[in-house]
């Protein structure tokens, strides 16, 4: 099975993080308590967006986007590293393989673009406040968002066929902890510059054109808020920002630290850490760095836990 002349492995070998018996108990237990943190806090996210009112505005329309795609980012991950972990039998199906890596892929390039549409959300609030209900209006928003998953989806495509169509002829064993493209490449026994610069073609355009772009609206957002005069009209505007820029530092520095370097210095323990930071670590973090600084969500959280607790109360005297 290792060594097989075919040309598509029935299924591949995830070797994971680590062969160390105790280390895969303490790596076990962090997966899984930061999928529950991330399916939960994002979830919360979600639910406290659609029952107020008050937070049925472009920004939070745009996070709870960002929440589904967290969610789905870290159960297309996740599950598996968790069977994997404690499991004898580490190996993933040929068609499993392809359908996690499709939609990591479909969910990445559709996040890279969301991140850039909640820039020009931001700067559209800021240096364009008197036109921004007329701008960010309610179809355009959804065009956006839709316009997202179609280039996701698209990008993905381009990427993932060509891809599976290599020949694995050698070893079957991934030195990874799911399917992605660049430890693929390693175990296939053909030229893969053609791959290559296909990854760095796509990822190109979209990573740095959409990084680009957040970097140029962000340039004329601190160019209006330093002609702010007021100190505290300054910080209050920056803050709404800092929460945007902490989650565009940690996600595209890890994206393009994986796609966007030289085959050659491929570093497979190196990669697999830094892979963990955008698919599991930066969509737990997401919900609490953008809602838990938020005056306006944790307002809608207390309005809501008091609705909550008055409906108990009425039951209460309802059954006495």
């Amino acid at each position: 099975m290792e060594h097989s002349n075919q040309t598509a492995p029935v299924r591949f070998i995830l070797l994971g993080l680590s062969n160390v018996p105790h280390l895969q108990f303490i790596c076990f237990f962090a997966f899984l308590l930061m999928f529950m943190v991330t399916v939960l806090g994002n979830i919360l996210l979600i639910i406290v967006v659609t029952m107020t009112p008050t937070l049925h505005t472009p920004m939070y329309f745009f996070l709870s986007n960002l929440s589904v795609i967290d969610i789905s980012f870290s159960c297309t991950i996740v599950p598996k590293i968790l069977v994997n972990t404690l499991s004898v039998d580490k190996s993933i199906s040929f068609i499993e393989c392809a359908i996690q890596m499709y939609i990591h892929l479909v969910l990445g390039a559709t996040e890279s673009m969301l991140l850039a549409v909640m820039a020009y959300d931001r700067f559209v609030a800021i240096c364009r406040p008197l036109h921004y209900k007329t701008i960010m209006n309610c179809k355009f928003c959804v065009c956006l968002v839709a316009m997202g998953w179609t280039v996701g989806f698209m990008n993905s495509l381009i990427l993932v066929v060509p891809t599976l169509n290599l020949p694995f002829c050698g070893s079957n064993h991934v030195n990874h902890f799911f399917c992605e493209i660049p430890p693929l490449l390693q175990i296939s026994c053909t030229d893969t510059r053609l791959n290559e610069a296909l990854l760095y073609i796509s990822a190109g355009t979209i990573v740095m054109c959409f990084f680009l772009f957040i970097l140029i609206s962000y340039v004329h957002i601190i160019t209006t808020i330093l002609k702010i005069h007021s100190m505290t009209g300054s910080y209050k505007v920056f803050s709404t920002c800092a929460s945007h820029l902490t989650v565009v530092t940690l996600y595209y520095g890890t994206i393009m630290f994986i796609y966007l370097r030289p085959h050659s210095t491929y570093y497979q323990d190196t990669d697999k850490i830094v892979s963990l930071l955008y698919t599991t670590v930066t969509p737990m973090l997401n919900p609490f760095i953008y809602s838990m600084r938020n005056k306006d969500f944790k307002g809608s959280i207390n309005n809501l836990n008091k609705q909550v607790n008055l409906q108990n109360l009425f039951c209460l005297d309802g059954q006495i």
